[in-house]
């Protein structure tokens, strides 16, 4: 498995107004590892974006990302 923590840490940190209260941590599961990313309340809602459009990109980009590798990811927000 390949580690997808640098590239949503890298995104998500160029979104945000606190990038130093972003953490990304990864769960490996049996068939699916997920990224957990914990950040500011605050932020919440810039990542979430207006009905859910920007974490499904950042889901999106990470998804081909696995694709090519032949992994299975998700990205949760904790």
């Amino acid at each position: 498995m390949h580690d997808y923590t640098d590239l949503v840490s890298y995104i998500i940190k160029a979104m945000v107004s606190k990038p130093e209260d972003v953490k990304v941590a990864m769960v490996e599961g049996e068939r699916t590892n997920r990224v957990e990313v914990t950040l500011a309340t605050d932020d919440v809602g810039k990542v979430i974006g207006r009905g859910g459009r920007n974490i499904d990109a950042i889901r999106a980009v990470v998804r081909a990302a696995a694709l090519k590798n032949h992994d299975r990811v998700m990205v949760e927000i904790v």
